[in-house]
């Protein structure tokens, strides 16, 4: 059998995990986690993050990998995907790779742009600027340096931000110049699944998700991680909302409303984003299992 990365992707609350635990008993493999939050070992509420018992016995890589204070791009994550994938593969035929994070899955999938390396003394300064100026000011000096690549990007994201202004100050050059979007040929076949479902029973899956994460204490582990909230992992959804709501700009039930709604517009973009992929089969999770079965054989 051809080796063979099965990607199962899809929005927020859609039912990735449990299907991916179940596909992984029936194939005996492991999963690739490309979930850009559950990378971090001090989030758990915030993140969904699937709890040993719902990962049921099966071996999640990136999931508890990093810290908080670690910059872990999507570059970052190919490399070390790439190397685990290659071991995985030495065992198993069947290897899954699940997320909502499109950028992360694309690094895997099909490889980033070919970007000059970084000096880490500049990356450190950077962040550092992104947790004393903000990151409007960051944006506003991309935009003197790369006004092509500001129009496209979306400001309120510090991760694509930094890295835009780190390629920009080491080499003089735009970051735009340097991507080209090619994609990487890759030593595996792939399967490509995007899970859906009708947007009410989504919606009504999201909306019962946000008010289970504050009954578990979402709340509290946002304040346990207050005094680092301008790192990445915590200007997220789940966590900017709830220091909206610490800071005295809305009160406690408009937070509610805004994590539900603001949950369902990431859902949104997300199957938006999937969509424009051209290779992506969309499937309801009660077909899934069955659909991949048949894709296997």
């Amino acid at each position: 059998m051809k080796k063979t990365l099965l990607v199962i992707a899809g929005p927020t609350a859609v039912g990735k995990t449990a299907l991916c635990v179940e596909m992984a008993k029936s194939l005996k493999t492991e999963i690739i986690s490309a979930d850009s939050r559950q990378f971090y070992q001090e989030l758990h509420i915030g993140t969904a993050k699937p709890s040993l018992v719902e990962q049921g016995g099966v071996k999640h890589h990136f999931i508890d990998s990093h810290s908080i204070h670690d910059y872990f791009s999507p570059g970052d994550f190919e490399r070390e995907a790439l190397k685990i994938l290659s071991d995985l593969f030495e065992i198993h035929d069947v290897v899954i790779l699940t997320g909502g994070s499109g950028l992360y899955l694309k690094a895997l999938m099909e490889g980033l742009d070919d970007m000059p390396d970084v000096d880490l003394t500049l990356r450190e300064n950077l962040m550092h600027a992104l947790e004393t100026d903000g990151l409007e000011t960051l944006f506003k000096q991309l935009k003197e340096l790369d006004p092509e690549y500001a129009a496209q990007v979306d400001a309120q994201n510090p991760q694509r931000v930094v890295r835009a202004l780190e390629v920009c100050l080491t080499t003089g050059k735009t970051y735009t110049s340097f991507r080209n979007q090619q994609k990487s040929d890759r030593p595996f076949e792939m399967i490509k699944i995007c899970l859906d479902r009708p947007r009410e029973e989504l919606y009504a899956r999201i909306d019962l998700r946000m008010e289970g994460m504050l009954a578990a204490g979402l709340v509290q582990e946002a304040k346990d991680f207050e005094a680092f909230q301008d790192r990445y992992a915590l200007k997220t959804l789940g966590y900017k909302e709830v220091y909206g709501y610490f800071r005295g700009e809305y009160n406690e039930a408009e937070m509610d409303r805004l994590l539900k709604r603001n949950s369902r517009h990431y859902a949104k973009k997300q199957l938006t984003w999937f969509r424009h992929q051209d290779d992506f089969e969309f499937v309801h999770p009660d077909q899934a299992f069955a659909y991949i079965q048949g894709k296997l054989k």
